[in-house]
């Protein structure tokens, strides 16, 4: 058998390998699952990270909020199961119920539907412990296993890396696209392109770079102060070719807003952008 080079996860590769491949397009939809029977979701949006501690459960939120916002039926499914943040910014708590139709997700006062892990415990407090192919499973299991019903909008918040949960996301779910999540370092900036390159990788568009921590605005004057250094984001998505959605500022309203699961309350025209490109999809 002559060897493959075609594939772009591999140098080279037989037939043989090749046919169950992630890269290769025409398995793409064969490893989705399927959807639940009670639920028709028209669009999934993954929200990546290259590394941890850049707000991406903030922007999810935030994506999530202004959808709503702006009429959309919109849920999250928090994929970070071992982090998870999502459910208490909306004030969610105690655990989700279910039938034979599967799991009922939280439905915050406003109409957003929440499936966490931190909804499925006893005792929200308590650590996941899990291994790789267990914590994948369960992404599957919120995927199909819960009765989302009508939704537009579907936004994915997954762990930061290139792990199990993202390659399970891609290859699993029907994602539209994604929009990373990134800060003003540098180191940030080639993590960027880590997430970009996978996404490329697995075939699932890029609709855009969100950057936060961008900026604080001082109290008392209005200047801009670059508290992470200068910004290089918008020199970063035109190297790798995507769109700048939006530059968020450190502001304590948001973490005073989240932290009494008030999130819903908040306004973040700095998503405008954001918010356009969703609506185009």
């Amino acid at each position: 058998m002559p060897e493959n080079t075609n594939c772009s996860g591999a140098s080279s590769c037989t037939k043989e390998s090749c046919e169950g491949c992630s890269h290769n397009p025409q398995n793409k939809q064969s490893m989705q699952e399927a959807m639940n029977a009670y639920s028709d979701i028209k669009h999934v949006i993954g929200v990546v990270s290259g590394k941890g501690g850049v707000g991406k459960s903030f922007v999810t939120a935030s994506l999530a909020v202004q959808m709503a916002k702006a009429g959309y039926k919109v849920g999250i499914l928090d994929a970070d199961i071992t982090g998870p943040s999502i459910p208490k910014m909306f004030g969610a708590h105690g655990q989700v119920v279910g039938d034979e139709k599967g799991m009922y997700p939280f439905v915050t006062p406003e109409g957003i539907k929440i499936i966490s892990i931190n909804l499925l415990m006893d005792d929200e407090e308590a650590p996941v412990v899990w291994r790789g192919p267990v914590i994948a499973g369960a992404v599957k299991q919120f995927w199909n296993e819960t009765v989302w019903g009508d939704v537009d909008y579907l936004f994915v918040d997954m762990p930061p890396g290139t792990g199990d949960v993202p390659l399970t996301v891609f290859q699993s779910l029907p994602v539209d696209g994604i929009v990373v999540v990134t800060s003003p370092q540098e180191l940030v900036q080639m993590i960027v392109k880590k997430a970009f390159n996978m996404a490329n990788m697995m075939n699932i568009p890029v609709l855009g770079v969100v950057e936060n921590f961008s900026y604080l605005k001082c109290p008392d004057c209005g200047k801009e102060i670059a508290l992470f250094g200068e910004s290089h984001i918008d020199e970063v998505a035109a190297q790798i070719g995507t769109k700048v959605l939006g530059k968020l500022p450190l502001d304590p309203a948001y973490a005073k807003s989240a932290d009494a699961g008030e999130f819903y309350s908040m306004e973040n025209p700095y998503l405008d952008a954001a918010v356009e490109v969703l609506k185009a999809i």
